[in-house]
């Protein structure tokens, strides 16, 4: 499970425990009127008043609460698509060792822990690997980003012939 959705699951339980609060709350201030009429002269319309602004917060929370869901349901589907694509075993060995971290969104491009601009692409069908945004990194990035992409390129290399 992502550090995302991990988040998003805590923030939903959050909401949801708070619109359970306020519910209850709502419930408490309709009880408080023990069947009195609101159309009295002295405090009808404070009451209704009061109510309709705790409904009005009910109804944004709940807004909230679906937001979050679709957010959750969504970064699911990015988790789905990412395990989809077959990563080579060299690959997957790099990614637990935290050097490069795969892209979600691109799952066939890879970012290397340290560097800013540049990314490995993975060829699924040939297993290969290449590289992009090689001008853009930095030169202080650029030896971490070397030694990363030549020890990957030399496994994509043994990976080919051992196929």
């Amino acid at each position: 499970m992502s550090r995302r959705l991990e988040i998003l699951k805590a923030s939903l339980a959050k909401k949801q425990t708070l619109f359970d609060q306020r519910l209850q709350e709502h419930f408490d201030t309709v009880k408080e009127a023990n069947g009195q009429p609101l159309n009295d002269k002295r405090n009808g319309r404070a009451t209704l008043n009061k109510w309709d602004k705790q409904s009005e917060g009910l109804r944004t929370l709940e807004s909230s609460i679906q937001r979050t869901k679709n957010a959750i349901e969504k970064e699911e589907m990015k988790i789905a698509l990412a395990d989809s694509v077959s990563i080579p075993k060299f690959m997957q060995d790099a990614i637990d060792a935290g050097l490069i971290t795969q892209w979600r969104k691109h799952p066939r491009l890879f970012f290397v822990n340290g560097v800013k601009h540049g990314r490995i692409v993975l060829n699924e069908e040939t297993g290969t690997i290449g590289y992009r945004y090689l001008n853009k990194i930095s030169k202080d990035e650029y030896p971490t980003f070397r030694d990363v992409f030549n020890n990957l390129n030399q496994q994509s290399r043994e990976y080919i012939k051992a196929a």
